[in-house]
């Protein structure tokens, strides 16, 4: 990706690797972020998202390769970048016997920030906390304690704000209104990079790259990746559906056969005609209740990146965010 003099990429990764013994988390990536962009970085658990971030921090040093912020390296100025950086971690980072005002003092101070009650009072009208901000942060809900870890990573007001899966564990309403305030942020100028296990949040982003152990399967906008899918995919919901998964999974004009749910996604081969998947269907007893073509997900998109390189994606990836799914932590 070309980049203007006058707009440099607020973070850049050339060939980063980073090992842990014999095992390299990190395996040669390369991507930029630009300034104002929502960029995610996509993948299962133990892909390499949260090695790659904390590279990004300064947190671990590339055993092979160069991170920047900012133009800068974050090992050697760390100080310097860290007002201009705000993280968010996987675990909430908060203080449970500190009410919400202190746990945001606390953090203001940290950080030097002087002058911090005016910002602290308006992350917490925004955030919609101004009704419990005496209230202990053990004594909040999951996704109370996000936005208050969210409140207290942006009370320096960081260009960069960095999100190692922000939403997991969260439930729906919450993880929605999570969403819409990162995205509000994003329009008023805030650079965002952030990872998740679930590709329809990846959706929201403006950019994503899409990882796995430890090496980029492709970057581009949602939209440019789904389009180089390269084949039809039907969508099929029919009674017995492992009738319906044995007709088709063996059909000459199927490719491919992925099962979500009471759903199927048929990846059609070249010259495909769905009156023949239909009359094979029929011949073998099972009843369509729907079946038409589909544009491809990002979770289509990934499946069968991973099959294309001999990888079996198991059940590592979520495809909804609201089916409330916990993931764990991988580097």
């Amino acid at each position: 990706m070309t980049t203007s003099p006058e707009r440099p990429p607020v973070v850049c990764l050339e060939r980063l690797v980073r090992c842990y013994g014999s095992t390299r988390a990190v395996d040669g990536i390369s991507f930029e972020v630009q300034s104002g962009e929502m960029f995610g970085l996509i993948g299962p658990d133990g892909a390499g998202k949260t090695t790659t971030l904390r590279a990004v921090l300064g947190l671990l040093s590339p055993s092979a390769g160069q991170v920047t912020s900012f133009g800068l390296d974050p090992l050697r100025h760390r100080r310097q970048l860290s007002s201009r950086v705000g993280y968010l971690s996987q675990r909430f980072s908060i203080y449970g016997d500190l009410t919400i005002d202190e746990n945001i003092a606390f953090f203001a101070e940290a950080h030097g920030v002087r002058g911090w009650r005016p910002r602290r009072d308006e992350l917490l009208e925004r955030l919609r906390l101004l009704p419990f901000r005496a209230r202990l942060a053990d004594r909040l809900s999951g996704g109370m304690k996000q936005k208050l870890a969210l409140a207290c990573t942006l009370v320096h007001t960081p260009e960069l704000l960095v999100l190692d899966e922000p939403t997991t564990g969260v439930d729906p309403v919450s993880r929605r209104e999570f969403w819409r305030i990162l995205s509000e942020l994003q329009q008023e100028g805030l650079t965002l990079l952030l990872t998740t296990p679930y590709l329809d949040e990846a959706e929201r982003c403006n950019r994503v790259g899409l990882i796995d152990r430890g090496r980029l399967l492709g970057v581009d906008t949602p939209g440019a990746l789904r389009q180089g899918y390269g084949t039809s995919l039907l969508e099929l919901i029919a009674r017995p559906r492992r009738r319906a998964q044995e007709i088709v999974g063996t059909h000459p004009m199927v490719a491919e056969v992925e099962v979500f749910g009471e759903r199927m996604h048929i990846a059609l081969r070249p010259g495909a005609e769905l009156d023949a998947i239909r009359l094979a269907l029929a011949e073998g007893d099972v009843t369509i209740e729907s079946m038409r073509l589909v544009e491809p997900s990002l979770e289509d998109l990934f499946i069968a990146r991973l099959r294309g390189l001999g990888h079996h994606p198991g059940d590592r990836l979520v495809g909804s965010a609201s089916a409330g799914s916990e993931s764990g932590s991988g580097r």
